[in-house]
């Protein structure tokens, strides 16, 4: 994830509100206190990605599904069509 714009947190207490209204879907604003990134501002569509994200990486038998497919591409073994399935 790029980080879009730092602010230092002394800047971010007037502008939250501000900030809020301003974020766009792929906008990601670093909180620093003292010139160190300490926080993150990002947009509920984004927060919503990376959990879902995380979800699938957690879940052993996804990734396990997802390893396996990535094999069979990778070896250029002949793939089945959706439609053809039901």
């Amino acid at each position: 994830m790029q980080v879009d714009n730092y602010i230092p947190v002394t800047q971010a207490k007037t502008k939250f509100l501000d900030m809020i209204r301003d974020i766009e879907d792929d906008t990601t604003i670093a909180i620093t206190k003292n010139g160190v990134p300490r926080a993150i501002v990002i947009s509920m569509e984004q927060y919503e990605s990376i959990r879902e994200t995380m979800s699938i990486l957690a879940d052993e038998a996804t990734m396990k599904q997802i390893r396996s497919s990535t094999n069979e591409i990778n070896d250029k073994q002949e793939l089945v069509d959706f439609e053809d399935i039901i």
